[in-house]
């Protein structure tokens, strides 16, 4: 039997044993993944592993809740607890500072991290960024309340995530929907937005104050037809944070890393190397 290449190595961080992937030589990017159903931080970035890792030292954790993370039953799910397993993973790590790359749900802990520890973050890239209101849209509301089937899922991904359906072929579809029900798995998901879901989003937003305290290098990247998060976030993130630049791909959904993945790749490693 193959290995599963979602399953990387694994360490202890507070009550949780976090899954991640440890790959490449350079400095150390951290890649905080997404929070759709069956995500895992492989199934996230594996593109972008295979880009930036020759320049960088990818660290790609599954947060608490998603992939190969072990958690206890009585975990909450949380901004507060999240940021919690970010820096115990880097200490863990031995990483004292680290540039990071966040998207959608991650780039609401990517900017939580640059919030209550800046002397831990380089440079900022966020994607398709959560992290200020905005009004729940169809597509994200649609993404929280997933109730797992082949169909949901081949929805969700054909006429959510990506602006051109024919990028999601059949396997895709059957391996994230094989991994959203894993044991436990969508017991998990169901337990972190469940309904009314506009709470969730303006649980994982930061007061502008503290975002316009920023002062790390910040590259927002968009899609210009991302059906999840508007691209009207990032462009408050803009005006809001002094040292940002957007860059907005057109042609394309809530996936720029993997519907524009040579760009993306090229993009980044441009910014955190200028």
């Amino acid at each position: 039997m193959q290995p599963n290449p979602e399953i990387g190595r694994s360490v202890v961080t507070g009550r949780l044993r976090t899954n991640y992937h440890d790959v490449g030589d350079g400095p150390p990017l951290l890649l905080l993944h997404g929070s759709g159903p069956g995500v895992s931080a492989f199934a996230n970035w594996r593109l972008t592993i295979q880009h930036l890792s020759p320049r960088f030292r990818i660290l790609a954790p599954d947060l608490a809740g998603f992939g190969f993370t072990e958690v206890p039953d009585d975990v909450e799910y949380t901004r507060k607890a999240w940021l919690e397993q970010i820096v115990a993973f880097l200490d863990a790590v031995g990483v004292g500072k680290v540039s990071v790359v966040g998207n959608s749900f991650g780039g609401s802990m990517a900017l939580a991290l640059a919030i209550s520890h800046p002397e831990r973050v380089d440079r900022l890239v966020l994607m398709g960024s959560v992290g200020v209101p905005f009004e729940l849209t169809a597509g994200l509301d649609a993404v929280w309340g997933y109730e797992p089937s082949p169909g949901t899922m081949g929805t969700l991904m054909r006429e959510t995530f990506a602006y051109d359906p024919a990028l999601v072929t059949d396997d895709l579809v059957r391996m994230r929907y094989e991994a959203s029900i894993r044991p436990g798995v969508q017991e998990k998901f169901a337990a972190m937005f469940p309904a009314p879901r506009q709470r969730w989003v303006d649980a994982m937003a930061h007061p502008e104050a503290d975002v316009r305290a920023i002062t790390h290098p910040t590259l927002l990247v968009h899609g210009r037809d991302d059906k999840v998060i508007p691209p009207s976030t990032s462009l408050t993130l803009h005006a809001w944070i002094d040292d940002s630049q957007v860059h907005l791909f057109g042609r394309c959904g809530h996936w720029t890393q993997i519907e524009h993945a040579d760009a993306f790749g090229r993009l980044v490693a441009d910014f955190l190397t200028a």
